[in-house]
Formats: structure tokens, C-alpha cells, sequence
């Protein structure tokens, strides 16, 4: 498995030229975006938070900043109107703990937890992994504690990524026997996120 960390190369790898072919290559191209690698180093670039309307991609554009969701979502819906095959919009679960996320550390502790369950969105090409979240995001940050993980389409960010992350977390309560209910991990799961949000780095929705 390969870890594509450096933006740099994005702009190597990724030589395809954007045409006037839909809504999200045009709006790349009004900013004087003119192909998928720029895209990429320009989206890795762009300030981390949560957008309010998740099921408008073009919101990342108005909002001027996104998640792991709408962020990878962005570029997969951009590849799918450039016909580009080769890269994939990746869900997983990985497990969130003080190593890899340090910022939820005072949370988790105080649940009495060493880590809990997170989805995040990520990008595939054949091995190669990639994380646009934010400026300094790595697959580093949680490859190495992945449990599972499906391809998912552009319009799977919302509804779908949330019903699924609550399923894995009710299913993990299960099996761990921990003393919470679904809406209370749910509960400190967002927390978490609000810790990393407030801090203006990491991933979530």
C-alpha cells in the first residue's frame, strides 16, 4: 500500500486536463484550475470545516472550506465528469485514538475510552492512497489503524456515511461491552469532532 503524502507530486501524477464538462469542472475552471492535479494540491490546501449543506458539493467553492466528505467528494465528482476512472472515493473506519489524533485525548480519557471508532473519506488510485482533509493530513494519520473500508460514491457523504459509521459503533458497543448507549458514544464521538473542529485541523462531518 502507498502513501501519497506530498502534494507536489500530485501535479505529476495527475496530469488531466479539466474540461468545461459539468458544474464542479467548471467551477474549477473559473478559479483558473485547468487540471486534476491542481485541483488536488489546491483542495489540500484549502482550510478545514464543515460545510452546512453537504448534498451541495459546489458549497465547498462558497464556503471556501471543507471536510474529509465534502472535500474528497469534490474531486471524485470532478474525476466523474472528466470520465477519469482510476480514482476512487474511499469510506472507512479507522480507530481514533491520542496516538494518531492527539486533540480528542482529554475526551476519550475522560470516558474511559482508548479510542473510539471514526469514518473518514479518503482517496484511492490502484494502491495509492490520499488524503486532501487539510494541509498537513496524512494517510499516516490512520492506515495503520484501519478496520475496514468500502468505495463509495460522491452522494454517499451524508445520509449514508452517518448511517453507516452509527451501525459500526452500535455493533463495536456490542462486541466490547461497553457501558454506553448507541446516542451516548454518538454523543462523545461528536466531542470528539468538536474538539478537532474548534482547533481548525482534522476529520469529520
Amino acid at each position: 500500500m502507498a502513501i501519497l503524502s506530498n502534494p507536489h507530486l500530485f501535479k505529476d501524477l495527475f496530469r488531466v486536463n479539466i474540461l468545461p464538462k459539468g458544474p464542479v469542472s467548471q467551477a474549477f475552471l473559473d478559479r483558473g484550475i485547468t487540471d486534476l492535479g491542481q485541483a488536488m494540491v489546491w483542495m489540500k490546501q484549502l482550510p478545514y470545516g464543515r460545510n452546512p449543506d453537504k448534498h451541495n458539493l459546489l458549497t465547498v467553492f462558497a464556503d471556501g472550506c471543507g471536510t474529509c466528505s465534502t472535500k474528497h467528494a469534490l474531486i471524485k465528482q470532478l474525476t466523474v465528469e472528466q470520465q477519469v476512472t482510476d480514482l476512487k472515493l474511499f469510506l472507512g473506519i479507522f480507530r481514533m485514538h491520542a496516538g494518531n489524533t492527539p486533540k480528542v485525548a482529554r475526551t476519550l480519557a475522560s470516558n474511559g475510552l482508548e479510542y473510539i471508532p471514526e469514518a473518514h473519506c479518503y482517496l484511492k488510485r490502484d494502491s495509492q492512497i490520499i488524503d486532501l482533509t487539510s494541509a498537513s493530513s496524512s494517510p499516516n494519520d490512520f492506515v495503520h489503524d484501519l478496520l475496514e473500508e468500502m468505495v463509495i460514491q460522491p452522494n454517499q457523504i451524508a445520509s449514508f456515511k452517518i448511517s453507516w459509521h452509527r451501525e459500526n459503533l452500535k455493533r463495536w458497543l456490542t462486541e466490547s461491552k461497553l457501558p454506553f448507549s448507541p446516542d451516548e458514544i454518538w454523543s462523545i464521538r461528536e466531542q470528539c469532532i468538536e474538539d478537532l473542529s474548534v482547533q481548525n485541523r482534522s476529520c469529520g462531518y
